[in-house]
């Protein structure tokens, strides 16, 4: 199922070009023309990737996976690690053929990656076939940038406005079940290791009224899930006229008639309140499932990152959350390995992991990333000595994961079903973020049913009770 908000406003010299480009793509191709969206990263990418669909649906693109089959390929990059940039670089590259075939195919390059300096020179000096490159602030400028490169030159523009947010940009989602819905962009915190603050620029928060008029337009279309977006989703409402923060956001959307949940991500511990804590305790259809980084055991490394908080600190707010929300579930990002850690500092992240009891971890052996402090600072354990790090770390959590299993055994748990399996089985996740399995029909999809599970065999099985 395809969902196409469309823009009840939209830059006029935006439309204006959206039309031309349509009518110049008719006159090469004919009236079937499509684009091809690949993204890489986060979740923001994905809704970035969502809206920028939208605004080629405007110009009358049809899509496909299919990159051979496509009049234009836009690649949605990230820069938080290494390895995904190396992948952008190689699928990139692969895109030459397709331009020897024929030259009026048109090849952009976006997001992250392309707004830093010294890749932007690159595609611009290695990659002659690269057509657009775009960074993460002009993305409605779409159409302007196809239009000028059908007319003329090749487009690098990698302004970074830190203006309000541009509105009612149409959306076409992917799926119809789960939505995703930015509340703000940027970042101000500036952690020695991470490039988004200098890729996505500062924070900039959405008018509490747009949001929420775009998630009554995800109930009305029958969206069940809504995931709230930003960098720091915990330091939203700074720079707005309205006092307002993230606890009421969550408060207002919460008001929301109908049959949903609600989730959010990524939250911030040194802006993560007790009001947000209680928030979520209050708001029936916000998920109990808090994505809580803490990136470090060791103080003096939290410290050497930047993160404005200590284990201390991070500890009573899990404390807190579970006095709240006792069936409260957590995960978090663990970095492994940053520059001047020693193992003694590592082993504290590994006992914070099994104090805490995290439900999954999204762990990463340090990257250095081009342009952050972080990249000048010494480094002296080896990749092949934090790798046997990251597997200690990976089997501490196994343990724990395997413990928590039996706990799990026999309890009730809400399951959003979005996904058909094997053998009759339909999969979803838990109100606290849990995989879960049961025999259903396929009428199930997209709908809530209570589940109690029974095995864990390679993932939670269970059998619906309502």
């Amino acid at each position: 199922m395809e969902n196409i908000k469309k823009a009840s406003v939209f830059p006029p010299e935006q439309k204006a070009f959206a039309k031309r480009v349509k009518e110049m793509n008719t006159e090469l191709f004919g009236t079937d023309f499509k684009a091809c969206v690949i993204t890489y990263g986060c979740q923001q990418n994905v809704s970035d990737s969502e809206r920028t669909k939208g605004i080629l649906s405007e110009m009358g693109y049809g899509f496909t996976d299919d990159p051979s089959k496509a009049k234009f390929i836009l690649f949605n990059t990230c820069a938080v690690r290494e390895h995904a940039q190396d992948r952008v670089y190689g699928n990139v590259g692969a895109t030459k053929k397709y331009k020897a075939k024929d030259k009026n195919i048109i090849i952009a390059v976006c997001g992250c990656m392309a707004q830093q300096e010294h890749v932007a020179k690159k595609f611009k000096e290695s990659f002659p076939y690269v057509d657009l490159v775009f960074g993460t602030q002009v993305q409605y400028r779409l159409p302007e940038f196809i239009y000028k490169r059908m007319t003329g030159s090749r487009v690098f523009e990698r302004a970074l406005e830190n203006s309000e947010i541009v509105e009612d940009i149409p959306v076409r989602r992917d799926g119809d079940i789960r939505g995703w819905l930015p509340v703000m962009n940027g970042c101000n915190n500036f952690c020695t290791y991470c490039i988004v603050p200098y890729v996505r620029g500062r924070e900039r928060s959405r008018k509490p009224e747009e949001i929420i008029k775009e998630a009554k337009e995800l109930v009305d279309s029958g969206f069940k899930e809504i995931t709230l977006l930003g960098q720091n989703v915990n330091s939203y409402g700074r720079g707005l006229e309205e006092e307002i923060d993230f606890a009421d956001l969550l408060y207002k959307i919460n008001e929301i008639d109908g049959d949903f949940r609600i989730r959010f991500m990524t939250s911030h511990p040194k802006d993560c309140t007790l009001k947000l804590l209680d928030a979520m305790r209050d708001c029936e259809k916000v998920e109990k499932h808090l994505h809580l980084p803490f990136q470090s055991g060791s103080d003096r490394v939290l410290k050497a990152m930047n993160r404005h908080y200590d284990k201390e600190t991070y500890l009573k707010l899990i404390d807190e959350a579970r006095k709240r929300m006792p069936d409260i579930e957590f995960t978090s990002d663990i970095i492994v390995g940053f520059p001047t850690e020693t193992y003694e500092e590592f082993l504290e992240t590994v006992e914070l992991v099994k104090k805490v009891r995290f439900t999954s971890l999204f762990t990463f052996i340090y990257s250095p990333r081009e342009g952050t402090p972080a990249a000048k600072m010494p480094d002296p354990v080896s990749r092949e000595e934090k790798g046997k790090w990251f597997d200690e770390l990976l089997k501490a959590q196994e343990q724990i994961a395997k413990e928590d299993t039996k706990r799990n055994i026999g309890t009730v748990k809400r399951v959003l079903f979005d996904e058909a399996s094997s053998d009759g089985y339909l999969a979803g996740k838990s109100n606290g973020f849990l995989n879960i399995e049961a025999k259903a029909p396929k009428e199930m999809l997209g709908k809530f049913a209570d589940v109690q599970i029974t095995e864990y065999k390679n993932g939670y099985k269970g059998k619906i009770i309502t």
